[in-house]
């Protein structure tokens, strides 16, 4: 309790701290407030904004360079409250976001893009984006990010050394604040500081991934069309017919190629599945084995016949797991002479529209882009 009665102390002189360099007021003046319910109200020594099922998005200058600051109070429950900033019209940002429950865990947060709408953090997991650390939940938890140019640092609870520094994933670009994340059962928000002075980024020193080899490095897409659509076997050949070809999209991360980059998921256009497509050159009829990673669900089809279903999602197979992308499924495809198609139907809900693969052994066979 006295180490608990010290942070507190600490994180109120903080918290007063932050009010003297000019918090910005808690007020509709300044913030768009979109919720299904909000309190302006005192906490923990703070003018607060209790924000339930929605978001407080800053209505003043757009952000590109600076430091952005707030305390957070946080439950110990599943809510992923966190910060988006450089918001574009298109759905694109930069995300910083914390997992409160799961407190003390290696992935106890998240640094992740948003991708017209879709944080993959399905593609964005390990220490590259994630760090460990233990939660308080009776006092304020204060978040700073420093972001310079491509790069960011997060510092939690006052720290003097960074905690996370990532390169960001986006074009340069200026957009909006917003914080938002605390689910229905809401959060509180105090002394929210937006200074747009360049920071000094000290001691950058993001994390690597190490990319997997082989991997297929480009696929084609299609438009969107409904993944029930796919329910009847039969069918598939008339959908593949009625498909339209105009984007290309590239393995980023060394791991999985993001359709997001390409397609938008939630739009005006109904639809939540694609039609990944590589062509394949056979130099003799022969079997080949393909492992492959998707999110969230796939219908595998090589020359217009489907031979694999499969699921990935998020719990699809117990309460833990993830559906994080990796080769985790393996096919064998009877190639025939010459030309072969290879189509993955790959379908989204959220953390992430990816997919990816390589082949066991390449030889005599040969992956072509598509005339």
């Amino acid at each position: 309790m006295k180490k608990q009665t010290i942070l507190f102390t600490a994180s109120l002189v903080a918290s007063l701290t932050l009010l003297a360099q000019q918090a910005i007021p808690l007020d509709t003046a300044h913030w768009d407030i979109r919720a299904t319910s909000y309190l302006f109200e005192p906490m923990l020594g703070s003018e607060a904004i209790y924000l339930q099922g929605g978001s407080i998005t800053y209505k003043g200058e757009d952000f590109m360079n600076g430091t952005i600051e707030f305390d957070i109070l946080l439950k110990e429950e599943q809510a992923f409250p966190g910060l988006y900033f450089r918001i574009q019209d298109n759905g694109d940002a930069e995300h910083f976001y914390i997992r409160p429950h799961l407190s003390g865990k290696p992935d106890a947060n998240q640094a992740a893009p948003v991708t017209q709408g879709v944080t993959p953090w399905q593609l964005c997991f390990g220490p590259k984006y994630s760090f460990p650390y233990t939660y308080q939940y009776d006092f304020w938890t204060h978040v700073k990010i420093l972001v310079h140019g491509s790069r960011a640092q997060v510092f939690l609870d006052h720290s003097n050394k960074a905690q996370l520094s990532w390169n960001l994933f986006h074009p340069l670009s200026r957009g909006k604040v917003s914080i938002r994340g605390g689910n229905r059962s809401g959060m509180h928000l105090a002394n929210i500081v937006i200074n747009h002075d360049i920071p000094d980024i000290e001691d950058f020193q993001p994390i690597e991934r190490a990319p997997m080899e082989g991997l297929v490095q480009e696929w084609e897409l299609s438009d969107k069309f409904e993944e029930a659509a796919l329910d009847d076997p039969s069918m598939i050949q008339s959908i593949i017919k009625q498909r339209k070809w105009k984007n290309r999209v590239q393995v980023e991360e060394g791991t999985a190629a993001n359709i997001s980059r390409k397609v938008q998921l939630r739009d005006s256009n109904p639809g939540n599945t694609v039609f990944a497509r590589i062509t394949i050159h056979a130099e003799s009829e022969q079997i080949k084995l393909f492992h492959f990673g998707y999110s969230d669900r796939v219908v595998a089809i090589l020359n217009d016949f489907p031979i694999y279903r499969g699921t990935n999602d998020y719990r699809s197979r117990d309460y833990r797991y993830l559906g994080t992308i990796g080769l985790f499924d393996s096919i064998y495809l009877p190639l025939k002479k010459g030309k072969n198609t290879l189509l993955m139907a790959v379908s989204e809900d959220f953390g992430g529209w990816l997919i990816t693969g390589r082949f066991e052994d390449s030889s005599g066979i040969e992956i072509r882009e598509r005339k």
